[in-house]
């Protein structure tokens, strides 16, 4: 039974079926089955424990903790191929007469190094029946979006202590190993191009990547090179777009993320009246009212959720475990008031009437100055004060930092030159800045006025619109992928899941660096307007504004004072 959310978590979950469960399957025989943090958390995103029930698993087990034998029973070890997991497995058959299990059928995640491989070889080979890598080593976070497992990747890139250490390199490697799992699991073999820019990162990565993808295909279980698909996989560098990830985004699942503490997606909250009880709201994918609003405005929300709850009134529908109408509504109560002053003035470099900011100073100084908005916001107005032109003077960035009293945060802004952002003008790096499609056509919101730059590269992308100097190829595309094909297809009917892949190209975006919640919708407003193309995004983590900030702090710490903070 697959998962009702198709996409990426299908995918994934397919690809365990088939080559896990079903691989090891014996008509009514129950299994057991090992994981470790980082296979827990994958299989957490992509199936439910009455999926496992459904292919024969009885217990789930933490390979890392000391557990009770059961000699009777066979176990599934799914489990990343590092030294932790391997003597997890090892520990349970130290000795045949000792063994925890009746046998082991061990599945890694990749590639498994070989001491590690000879070191259970000849420590417990009699006791297992299969050892496969099965290639997956992202996380299918929604139905086109993933993330990397790689917390500290965002330091390694880029803080100015790593640039000519191994740290930088070996990041760069195993980012590369996973996005070719990625591209495996969606049985693509794509044009590789990454975006040009005053950093090689982008462009190291990206002949990383063509390079494994080479490897992979060359030495898959089939044993024949597969030709390039008609698919494209584009590299950039955070750098980028730095307004998308300061913003204060008026989408609904943007917004939450951004002012409300939520964990692990999962919001928090007490029932109303005296008694209120603690509970929990979860904000997944295949739930279908969170999937119905999440890239809604939030104008739009504050609208619906009132005949929401009317409706599920009058149904008196059960919505106990579930995300429920009543807790959306207490998420709604507890947001904050989105703060017209810092609007998108800064950003956009116009007013809402199209007309030129002449002095962005004059739209700064009123938020600088509220003693009510927390030193962050402050910080974020700056930001989008800088970005907005190209960068200031040293005179001026001081000024404003001893004003605003941030002395001991100043290098949340500062250090935005790491990530080859101009915030001196003086020395700034002229970037070559993608042209911005013009949208004034589109229906908006005043205060929503800012589309992320990736947009206009998604669409340009399909259009077959980049510019081959600015978007250079690590590989030779075949002539056939040109990607107007979307262009006319545009307003085709949606076909089936499985047909549409078919017979569509897939355009893959990876961002080194983390993206934003904009721009993960950005990704499914794509796919929906060029019905040919699907647009599947992906980075090392998702951003918050804060959690960004913070990031970008810590680059100019040595590593032994960073902490790292997991996804």
């Amino acid at each position: 039974m697959a998962p009702a959310v198709q996409g990426l978590k299908g995918l994934v979950w397919q690809k365990l079926k088939s080559l896990v469960f079903d691989d090891c399957r014996k008509e009514e025989e129950w299994k057991i089955i090992l994981l470790d943090d980082y296979t827990t958390k994958l299989l957490s995103m992509c199936c439910r424990m009455t999926d496992l029930l459904a292919e024969g698993i009885t217990v789930v087990e933490n390979v890392y903790k000391t557990r009770e034998p059961v000699p009777h029973m066979k176990a599934i070890y799914f489990i990343t191929p590092t030294k932790k997991s391997v003597d997890g497995l090892i520990d349970d058959f130290i000795t045949k007469s000792s063994s925890r299990y009746k046998a082991a059928y061990v599945y890694f995640t990749d590639f498994c190094p070989d001491n590690l491989f000879n070191k259970i070889k000849s420590s417990c080979a009699k006791s297992i029946r299969r050892c496969k890598e099965i290639n997956i080593s992202f996380f299918p976070y929604e139905s086109q979006v993933f993330t990397l497992n790689v917390p500290d990747a965002f330091y390694r890139c880029y803080s100015p202590t790593q640039e000519k250490s191994k740290d930088k390199d070996a990041v760069m490697q195993v980012m590369a190993e996973q996005i070719v799992t990625l591209c495996a699991t969606l049985d693509e073999n794509p044009g590789v191009r990454y975006k040009s820019g005053p950093s090689d990162r982008a462009s190291k990565l990206a002949q990383l990547v063509e390079k494994h993808l080479e490897n992979y295909y060359k030495t898959d279980e089939r044993s024949q090179i597969k030709a390039k698909t008609h698919s494209q996989l584009i590299i950039i560098d955070r750098g980028f777009d730095p307004v998308s990830t300061v913003l204060h985004e008026l989408t609904f699942q943007a917004m939450a993320y951004d002012l409300l503490p939520i964990e692990n997606d999962t919001y928090k909250y007490k029932s109303e009246g005296p008694a209120g009880k603690e509970r929990e709201a979860i904000l997944e994918e295949d739930e279908e009212l969170w999937a119905k609003i999440r890239h809604k405005h939030i104008a739009d929300v504050i609208e619906e959720i009132p005949k929401l709850l009317k409706e599920v009134a009058s149904k008196k529908k059960a919505t106990e475990g579930k995300l429920s109408i009543s807790a959306l509504s207490q998420l709604m109560k507890k947001m904050p008031h989105y703060r017209k002053e810092i609007n998108r003035d800064l950003a956009l470099g116009t007013d809402a009437e199209g007309q030129k900011v002449k002095d962005s100073m004059r739209v700064l100084l009123p938020v600088l100055l509220n003693k009510s908005h927390e030193s962050y916001d402050k910080i974020r107005a700056i930001l989008l004060y800088i970005f907005s032109t190209n960068g200031t003077t040293q005179e001026n960035l001081d000024k404003l930092i001893q004003n605003v009293q941030i002395e001991s945060d100043s290098d949340m802004i500062r250090n935005w030159k790491y990530l080859d952002v101009p915030v001196i003008s003086s020395f700034a790096v002229q970037q070559n800045k993608h042209p911005r499609r013009d949208r004034s056509s589109e229906e908006t919101f005043q205060l929503s006025r800012w589309t992320p730059v990736i947009k206009d590269i998604m669409e340009d992308a399909i259009e077959n619109k980049l510019d081959s100097k600015d978007w250079p190829y690590s590989s030779q595309c075949p002539p056939t992928w040109n990607g107007s094909g979307a262009v006319s297809a545009r307003q085709k009917p949606r076909a089936s899941y499985k047909e549409a892949r078919k017979s569509s190209a897939r355009l893959i975006i990876f961002v080194i660096g983390g993206i934003t919640y904009s721009e993960m919708r950005s990704a499914y407003e794509v796919s929906e307007a060029y019905k040919s193309c699907e647009v599947v995004i992906g980075s090392t983590h998702i951003l918050t504004p804060k959690r960004l900030l913070d990031e970008i702090k810590s680059l100019s710490k040595p590593k032994d004072l960073v902490c790292i903070k997991d996804e």
